[in-house]
């Protein structure tokens, strides 16, 4: 680290780095045009990382061919093979052995030709999924590039969940935590400041937001050399043929055991009668011979030559009836270990849901609006909703050549919707503030919030997150005409009914509040928790996914549960989960606080009741 310092300083730190990479602002980045895309390519390489030569069909077929039950059928089908041809001829005495090595031939063919279909659809399947997009920087203008258009020099926006796709320097950010366990192996959080900057491609970000500079891509990077370095880990074996493998070798010793036992009896028989055993024929020698067939014959008998074909032929089955509804497999025995699923405990956002949303009801002044009628506020409490909106957001609206993009995550582009909806204007209301402090959403908090400097002297926090955390830390409330007044009791019962009705409706809910302060030291100080103003509380529609409806009832037809486990609001998956056909009437809804709290017997007794489990904060469950 010491040598990454000196080097970092001889170089001009941050500022001559940035010079020396063509980056004349930060806020401008690159020039992007194509020429210059190119000649940092050129120079510095691409962001891509060398893949290791995909397997070949052969290498399948041997990986087939390693199952304990067909090593044990090949070493019998041998012995059957010699035994029969030297003492029944060649004409007569190749049936049973060949019989078996065409059973053997059969499974290692059909497992070795699925496994690798699988693998090449799989191969096309990852590299759709690499697919990533990420913010930067490019003349003067926010926009989204796929990770292997980054190119050394770029400005990179990074929030909360985001993979860091290349090494790079830290610019600037609001409390930016790296997690660089998948490097390091160390789960202490990495906090980069201008003294050292440093940031790794392949870890992620935890917590906060920032900017980087980009300094290394591809297999230039820290993430490159490592990748470059492991090697392939081998998979392990399902259940099913563990239970194979034990009942090959049980079989086989049994087998094996009553074989030699029958050779050894068969000899003593043939030495008790012989009268001299000083004097060997040929017939003598045959005779030995012919126990020593009944031997292998026992054992060949004995081990299920069929079993793994049975067992190969109906997983290949069952891979290609998923095949039909889109679900790739890429091992045969994944089939098994899928077959043997019960329960199903499936994510709420994107999952069962689009995870497109929109912003459909709102409280704002007085009352539950339609989103289109929210411009009856006042002019002073509509522009601290769209300051709220458009100032408290990890979000961005892009307008190049008259086109509008959204840019951020689905829950944000749904507020910023909503706001462009108002009449509001992104770039000028941004323009009207400083942002001070930032303190980005996180699982844990499930609340964001922005310190302001309006004036020399004013300030004003805004902050947003889940609805019954926001509304427990306001203490007064705005109406319509802009006046604020106490949040009593009777206010406080009536919006957290506002918040229950909106759950009901299946409705995500955020709360938007503000804090209005004076003074230079609240800027050195964190961000208040307290003594806020409630704005606004939205109620967004995500819809349910078409198809889900129809895959759960498949699913409780077959045996298997589908439990849904969420953060959001316990009546909102409640709400979702009923219009899944997910939660029954004698289901439970239960929290993850409640959960954790079930001692062993009322666990037993409650569990196969279980339909949805809220788990609210990260450490809940």
């Amino acid at each position: 680290m010491n040598d990454k310092v000196n080097q970092y300083n001889a170089l001009g730190k941050l500022t001559g780095i940035a010079e020396k990479l063509g980056i004349a602002s930060f806020e401008d980045g690159i020039k992007g045009t194509k020429e210059d895309i190119d000649r940092r390519q050129e120079i510095f390489g691409q962001n891509t990382y060398t893949e290791k030569p995909p397997k070949g069909f052969l290498v399948f077929v041997w990986e087939a061919m390693q199952d304990l039950t067909l090593m044990i059928l090949i070493v019998c089908a041998i012995l059957s093979l010699v035994i029969g041809v030297s003492t029944e001829g060649l004409s007569e005495g190749w049936h049973d052995g060949v019989g078996i090595l065409m059973s053997i031939l059969i499974v290692v063919l059909v497992t070795a030709t699925s496994d690798y279909r699988q693998s090449l659809q799989f191969r096309d399947l990852e590299k759709e999924k690499k697919k990533i997009f990420i913010q930067v920087t490019r003349q003067g203008c926010r926009q989204k590039v796929s990770i292997y258009d980054l190119v050394v020099g770029d400005v990179v926006h990074l929030s909360v969940g985001d993979q860091i796709a290349a090494d790079g320097l830290y610019i600037s950010g609001f409390s930016l935590a790296i997690d660089e366990s998948s490097l390091t192996r160390e789960s202490e959080h990495v906090y980069p400041t201008p003294e050292k900057p440093f940031l790794l491609a392949g870890t992620k970000v935890q917590d906060g937001s920032g900017k980087m500079l980009v300094t290394s891509v591809g297999m230039n990077t820290e993430w490159g050399n490592l990748m470059s370095s492991l090697s392939e880990v081998g998979s392990e074996e399902t259940p099913l043929q563990v239970k194979l493998n034990g009942v090959a070798t049980l079989v086989g010793k049994i087998g094996l055991g009553f074989a030699i036992l029958t050779f050894v009896i068969l000899v003593f028989n043939f030495c008790a009668e012989k009268e001299d055993l000083t004097v060997w024929s040929g017939d003598d020698v045959e005779a030995i011979v012919e126990f020593f067939t009944i031997a292998v014959t026992i054992i060949v008998v004995a081990v299920p030559e069929g079993l793994p074909l049975a067992v190969t032929l109906s997983l290949a089955y069952a891979m290609k009836q998923m095949m039909k509804d889109k679900a790739l497999v890429r091992h045969l025995s994944a089939c098994e270990t899928m077959g043997s699923a019960t329960c199903i405990c499936s994510d709420k956002t994107g999952t069962l849901t689009t995870n497109h949303m929109t912003v459909v009801k709102v409280w704002a002044g007085n009352g539950v609006h339609e989103p289109q009628r929210v411009t009856s506020l006042s002019k002073n409490s509509l522009d601290i909703l769209l300051e709220s909106i458009f100032q408290n957001t990890n979000g961005e609206i892009v307008e190049n050549n008259n086109n509008r993009e959204m840019l951020g995550s689905p829950t944000e582009t749904a507020i910023l919707s909503f706001g462009l909806n108002l009449g509001g204007s992104f770039r000028a209301v941004r323009s009207q503030s400083t942002i001070m402090n930032v303190e980005p959403f996180n699982s844990s908090k499930k609340r964001m919030s922005v310190l302001l400097r309006l004036t020399d002297n004013k300030y004003r926090v805004h902050c947003k997150g889940a609805s019954e955390i926001v509304l427990g830390m306001c203490d007064n409330i705005m109406n319509s005409d802009g006046q604020i007044f106490p949040l009593d009791n009777d206010k406080r019962e009536n919006l957290e009914g506002v918040i229950d009705i909106f759950a009901k409706e299946a409705l995500r809910t955020l709360c938007l509040a503000f804090k209005d302060m004076e003074g230079e030291t609240c800027t050195k100080s964190a961000i208040p928790e307290s003594g806020y103003t409630c704005l606004a509380i939205v109620g967004i529609k995500d819809p349910v996914r078409p198809g889900v409806v129809d895959a759960v009832k498949l699913c409780a037809r077959a045996g298997i549960r589908v439990r849904m486990v969420t953060g959001d609001n316990i009546e909102t998956a409640k709400a979702i989960a009923r219009e899944c056909n997910i939660l029954t009437e004698d289901g439970l809804a239960v929290e993850g606080p409640v959960f954790r709290k079930w001692t062993e017997s009322e666990m037993l007794e409650n569990a196969p009741k279980l339909q949805v489990l809220y788990y609210g904060a990260i450490h809940s469950v």
